[in-house]
């Protein structure tokens, strides 16, 4: 009875004292609210109510986060941004904080269904709930909202299609539902809004044709709606869009001309229709958006040339009309835009010079690039008058004449002109360009040797001159004294002299000097280039013994000492165990492994020729029957030549760039030295050869009939051209009539069905299968028309030398399909395919290789008892609750993927949205 009463006093005291007032329902439903999530122990600390007496006013207008009227006698606002905040919202609180104004609950981990309680806070004028994770349809009902003024639910993952009763809020202005799924069209009724200003719907999955309707938003300011996959074209009603600053539609599907009529929005200040497939000229009536100041127009199918009328456009900054195949020369007008900062149109076929007061008038130039084009003629002589060049790009073109016009242009960071037909000195004051980091001289018809005074560029970084026959001079201890130069290439330059001493080189990386006429001794001193990865002195006149000194180059990859006149026993130490005999090719006088030349350890002279042996013997009867060879060879070489040439000659060579200057005879000649590569790439038969330069490619040979030639040329161009850091490159193509041989990067650090079962900690898995969706998702959304990779599993990722992966074998089976004459153009289930077999390869990181081809079988097994076996597998504390909910959301990914229904898979580009969702430092 005691007891009881202890009790019953306990709780009349906390009645008293701890339960607030029935009068402050609003602090008691800001706590309840605070029940539901979870958040850091250090977040809303004040949020308690004291024990006091009733008070007239609300004790949470004293608390973080909570604003009150002036008298707090109602909550006006609630801003929860930024907090950490994770849990799932029940929404039933929401029907006491009935006076709220403004509710931001932005950048936070919410998730679940958004609750439709939030539609009885009637008084809202502002509802931001973007950056969370909430999901599902979004709720029907915010038309109950008539005061709303702001939506912003930027950054979720809802489905379904977009709110259609949302057009029923008179008030709004600001409208943002992108980055989520949504699918669907975009609903006509979003035509009908009258107060909107800001309309914001990229990066959805949405589909079908753009809605005429929006010709009728007669407020709207700024629209973003890329980022999606519409069909058809940009309707001319978004002419009559009267108040438009900002259209941005990238990356949506878009096909045929651009509507003339877009030229009506008078007061457009920025227009993005990149990354689409539209087609034909460039309407000459843009000339008359005196307002526009950024046009991006590029990755297109534009054809035609650049408008004369945009030399009206005075207040243009940046004008990118990149990867099209646009024509013609450059309008004149161009170079007399005062406020021109960017002129990006690299890629297309434009020819005839560059207009010569290109920079005169643009004081605010800052980037020019033009490559790949077929421009003639001579650099501005103006170009960098404004004192803000920083970027110059010319590379690929028929560029001619001397540097002088940059030789002073202090501005300078990046200097590209590879691949023209300048020649002369090169004039480059490296004294003035204190800021330079890469420049790029190759293949041109420069000479006068490498000024001396490039000591004085003390951050170039990147510095070549290759193929340049004519340069000559010699090389200086002070060329490697540069702090920061990581790549020096000045190979086949007609360079003489002997080859310097080294005493500073601790940030080269690349040393590249074959082809040129260097004498002397390999310096010890080159030891000191302890992050050297590749060293290349191929084709010199080099002596002496090759210094012990290297083996201590860990990093050193790539070494080719051939054709010199090298003596002596090649070192057997770390480094040279990994260089094979094309290395040293070429040095008669050069013994030891890898060569077939064992060495006399007295003199480096092989042994058994001694006078008067047997083995002399034997020898002299191997010489007899050498000379009967010999005569027979030359016999025979009448019949065969003849059609060796023939058939050599109709062979051709592409390079996509990383291989040196060969030939086809020179790719064919290095085909007797392939040998099997087993464990690099898996499905297909794939050959290692070393090239005559000593690089090692991986080959893979095709064939195919004459009437798919063409479409499967096209295709392996395309896959030549690509450029990402997690997808192998294809370096070159040496084919003729019907059979092809392809060359391929090779990296020797093995594929990710060799290293599953490493023990990874859960960051680095993480890393890998982001790594691995980027490559996926660039094949996929970042090529057009889209490239299926085709065989994606564990064995064909491989890893490059920092152990990043690198997808291989994609594209094979559409080159199969070419071969056979099966090819059925791009079909959406090839691509739906390779993201089934994604989530096969996270689920194989995810539980270290036990669960090989799982996904079916996945989807047999209750989720908590794979993520507890996940969890065991990754070595995960219970006490982790941020890495389990990491986990969860990325076995949440390989159900998406694998799902039985090929229409309810997420693309690569949802994908990896989720995957750099959950780490804010990948995106």
């Amino acid at each position: 009875m005691k007891t009881l009463h202890h009790h019953h006093f306990i709780f009349i005291f906390m009645s008293i004292f701890s339960i607030p007032s029935t009068a402050d329902h609003f602090s008691q439903a800001l706590l309840r609210l605070k029940s539901e999530f979870t958040s850091p122990s250090d977040v809303l600390t004040d949020w308690i109510i004291p024990p006091q007496t009733p008070s007239p006013t609300i004790h949470a207008c004293s608390w973080t986060g909570v604003q009150c009227n002036q008298n707090s006698t109602k909550i006006t606002g609630l801003n929860l941004s930024f907090k950490n905040l994770h849990g799932v919202l029940s929404g039933n609180q929401f029907v006491q904080l009935f006076d709220l104004i403004d509710l931001n609950i932005s950048h936070n981990s919410f998730s679940g269904e958004l609750p439709i309680g939030i539609f009885n806070l009637t008084s809202l004028k502002v509802l931001d709930i973007s950056r969370n994770n909430f999901s599902g349809a979004f709720p029907i009902g915010i038309s109950n909202l008539q005061k709303l003024e702001v939506l912003d639910a930027f950054s979720n993952s809802f489905t379904g299609s977009l709110p259609p009763d949302v057009c029923e809020n008179a008030s709004v202005k600001v409208l943002n539902f992108a980055g989520s799924y949504f699918s669907g069209p975009i609903p006509g009724v979003y035509g009908l809004f009258r107060s909107l200003e800001f309309l914001h719907l990229a990066g959805n999955l949405l589909t079908g044709n753009l809605p005429i309707e929006f010709g009728q938003l007669k407020r709207v300011t700024h629209m973003e709606i890329g980022y999606n996959s519409y069909q058809g074209g940009i309707p001319w009603q978004f002419g009559n869009m009267s108040e438009l600053q900002y259209l941005d539609i990238a990356g949506a599907n878009l096909s045929g001309l651009i509507p003339k009529e877009l030229s009506n929005l008078t007061k457009l200040d920025t227009l993005f229709l990149s990354k689409n497939y539209l087609s034909g000229p460039i309407p000459d009536e843009f000339g008359n958006i005196l307002s526009l100041s950024s046009l991006d127009l590029s990755d297109n199918m534009l054809s035609g040339a650049i408008p004369e009328s945009f030399s009206s456009l005075k207040d243009l900054k940046l004008l990118s009309l990149m990867y099209n195949e646009m024509n013609g020369s450059v309008p004149d007008g161009i170079a007399k835009l005062p406020n021109l900062e960017s002129l990006l149109i690299w890629d297309n076929f434009f020819s005839g010079t560059l207009p010569q007061e290109l920079g005169k008038h643009s004081n605010k130039l800052k980037w020019v690039d033009v490559s790949t084009n077929d421009f003639v003629g001579v650099i501005p002589p103006d170009i960098c008058s404004g004192g803000e060049l920083s970027r110059l790009m010319l590379f690929s073109n028929y560029f001619s004449g001397g540097l002088s016009a940059i030789s002073n242009c202090s501005s300078l960071i990046r200097i590209r002109l590879v691949d023209n037909l300048f020649s002369g000195d090169i004039s480059l004051d490296f004294k003035i360009l204190i800021d330079v980091s890469y420049v790029d001289l190759s293949v041109n018809r420069l000479s006068g040797g490498i000024p001396s005074d490039i000591l004085h560029a003390s951050k170039l970084e990147h510095f070549s001159v290759s193929n340049n026959p004519n340069l000559g001079g010699i090389l200086t201890e002070k060329t490697w004294s540069l702090s920061v130069l990581r790549n020096f290439s000045a190979s086949s330059c007609n360079i003489s002299g002997k080859f310097p001493e080294f005493s500073f080189c601790k940030s080269l990386s690349v040393i590249e000097l074959y082809g040129n006429h260097l004498s002397g001794r390999i310096p010890e001193s080159i030891s000191l280039c302890e992050n050297l990865e590749m060293l290349n002195l191929a084709e010199n006149n080099l002596s002496g013994e090759i210094p012990v000194k290297f083996g201590s180059l860990m990093k050193l990859k790539f070494l080719n000492f051939s054709y010199n006149d090298l003596s002596g026993s090649i070192p057997i130490e770390n480094t040279f165990k990994w260089m094979d005999s094309s290395s040293f090719l070429g040095n008669p006088n050069l013994c030891g492994a890898p060569l077939a030349r064992p060495c006399h350890h007295g003199n480096g002279i092989s042994e058994g020729m001694e006078l008067g042996s047997r083995r002399n013997h034997k020898v002299a009867w191997v010489l007899v029957l050498c000379a009967v060879v010999v005569v027979l060879s030359g016999f025979l070489y009448g019949i065969v030549y003849y059609r060796r040439k023939n058939v050599h000659r109709h062979w051709k060579m592409v390079s996509f760039g990383g291989l040196p200057e060969v030939t086809a005879a020179d790719v064919l000649n290095s085909l007797s030295t392939i040998e099997p590569v087993e464990t690099l790439y898996s499905s297909n038969p794939a050959c290692k050869a070393v090239l005559l330069t000593g690089m090692t490619i991986v080959v893979r040979k095709i064939e195919w009939g004459t009437k798919s030639s063409n479409l499967l040329l096209d295709f392996i161009t395309r896959i030549g051209n690509l450029r990402h850091k997690n997808v192998i490159r294809l370096l070159g193509f040496c084919y003729n009539e019907n059979l092809g041989y392809l060359l391929f990067e090779y990296l020797p650090n093995g594929n990710l069905d060799e290293k599953i079962g490493i023990k990874r900690d859960w960051a680095s898995k993480h890393k890998l299968v982001i790594n691995i969706a980027k490559g996926l998702c660039f094949l996929h959304h970042d090529c057009h028309p889209a490239i299926p990779h085709g065989n994606l599993k564990a064995s064909n990722t491989v890893f490059d030398e920092n152990m990043e992966p690198r997808l291989a074998e994609f594209g094979f089976k559409t080159i199969s399909a070419m071969e056979t004459g099966e090819y059925k153009g791009l079909m959406e289930h090839d691509l739906k395919d390779d993201i089934f077999h994604f989530g096969e390869v996270v689920l194989e990181i995810l539980t270290n290789g036990k669960r090989k081809k799982g996904g079916t079988s996945v989807h047999k097994t209750p989720k908590d008892v794979l993520l507890k076996e996940i969890y065991d597998d990754n070595e995960v504390a219970a006490s982790s609750k941020s890495v389990q909910e990491e986990i969860k959301l990325v076995l949440e990914v390989v159900f998406r993927c694998t799902t039985s229904k090929q229409s309810d898979r997420p693309s690569m580009e949802d994908v990896l949205k989720i995957l750099l969702r959950l780490d804010p430092e990948k995106k």
